[in-house]
C-alpha cells in the first residue's frame, strides 16, 4: 500500500495511491480517523485501504503535505553511513548519534524549502524514514519489523554553521521549512529488499549523493531496540536513519544550496521526493 497526505482547494485529506491517481478514503472513514497518524494509533491502516472509495484525484493536481503532517515526535540518527562519517571527519558510533527535529521544519513533496536569512550554509541530507506503526517499548531488534508501519524518503536540509555552533545538532536541523518529507508512506511488503535499495541525492540534475540502505552502519533493528529503550515510540513517530556521503560541507569546493536549486532525494520502490530552494522573505 501507498499513502499520501494532501491538501485539495485548501482541504486536508488522505488517500491510497495507484498508479498516478489518490483515491481519498470515504467521510466516514475520515470522520472516525482524521489523518494518517490516527489510521495508525487505530491500528486501521488495512481499513484505511478498504475505505479509499473516494472520488479520485490526480496526484498532479493536488499539495502534498509531509506524509505524517503531525507526528509526535520525529528522531534523526546522524553520522551512520561509514563513508559521511569519514568526510565528516568523525569516528564511527558506538551508539546511535540522536537529535531531534520539529514537524515546522519539515515540508511535503513540491513545497519549496527555505533557506533561512541567517546562513548561506544550507545543506542537503538524503535520508530513509522510517514510520512507527505500533507502540513500541523495548524492542528487540529482531522484532522491530512488526513496529513499522512504512517507509518513505526524506531531506534532512542542515544550516550547518548553526549546527556546528554546539556538540548538540538540534540548531542547525530546525530552520523552519528547511527539510521535507515524502512523498508518500510505502508499506514494507511493497519493498522486496529494502537493504538493496539504493538513496541518491541530486541537486539540480547533478548526483551528489548516493548509497544502499543496507550500508547503514547501525541498522533500523538496533535504531528502534535503541530508542524504544529510552522512550515509548508511537504510531506516527519518524525515525530518519542517516544520510550518505557526498553533503555539500564535505565537497571542494563547498555546494551550499541555493534559491532555484531543485533538490531530489530517490530511493527505490518509495519514489522520488523534489522539493526547490527558496530564500525566507525578508
Amino acid at each position: 500500500m501507498k499513502f499520501v497526505s494532501y491538501t485539495d482547494q485548501g482541504q486536508p485529506g488522505y488517500g491510497l495511491v495507484s498508479d498516478d491517481t489518490v483515491h481519498p478514503v470515504d467521510p466516514a472513514f475520515r470522520e472516525q480517523f482524521g489523518d494518517l497518524r490516527s489510521v495508525l494509533t487505530g491500528s486501521a491502516l488495512h481499513r484505511a485501504e478498504a475505505a479509499a472509495t473516494g472520488e479520485p484525484l490526480a496526484l498532479a493536481d493536488v499539495s502534498l503535505l509531509p506524509v505524517i503532517p503531525n507526528p509526535g515526535k520525529i528522531v534523526g540518527v546522524g553520522m551512520n553511513y561509514s563513508a559521511h562519517i569519514a568526510e565528516m571527519g568523525r569516528q564511527p558510533p558506538a551508539w546511535p548519534a540522536l537529535f531531534t527535529r520539529f514537524p515546522d521544519s519539515i515540508v511535503g513533496h513540491g513545497q519549496p524549502i527555505i533557506r533561512p536569512q541567517v546562513s548561506d550554509h544550507y545543506d542537503f541530507e538524503g535520508e530513509l524514514a522510517v514510520i512507527i506503526g505500533r507502540p513500541a517499548r523495548h524492542v528487540a531488534a529482531a522484532d522491530a519489523q512488526r513496529y513499522i508501519a512504512g517507509y518513505s524518503c526524506f531531506l534532512d536540509g542542515s544550516i550547518r554553521d548553526y549546527q556546528r555552533h554546539t556538540s548538540q545538532f538540534i540548531a542547525g536541523k530546525n530552520f523552519r521549512h528547511s527539510g521535507a518529507f515524502g512523498p508518500m508512506l510505502v508499506t514494507p511488503d511493497e519493498i522486496p529488499d529494502l537493504d538493496a535499495a539504493r538513496l541518491t541525492t541530486r541537486v539540480s540534475g547533478e548526483l551528489m549523493q548516493q548509497g544502499h540502505i543496507g550500508d547503514l552502519c547501525i541498522g533500523i533493528g538496533r535504531i528502534i531496540e535503541y530508542l524504544s529503550g529510552i522512550f515509548r515510540l508511537e504510531p506516527g513517530d519518524v525515525i530518519l536513519t542517516g544520510t550518505p556521503s557526498g553533503v555539500g560541507a564535505a565537497r571542494e569546493p563547498q555546494r551550499w544550496l541555493e534559491p532555484g536549486d531543485v533538490v531530489e532525494v530517490s530511493i527505490d520502490d518509495l519514489g522520488t521526493l523534489r522539493n526547490e530552494v527558496a530564500d525566507e522573505l525578508r
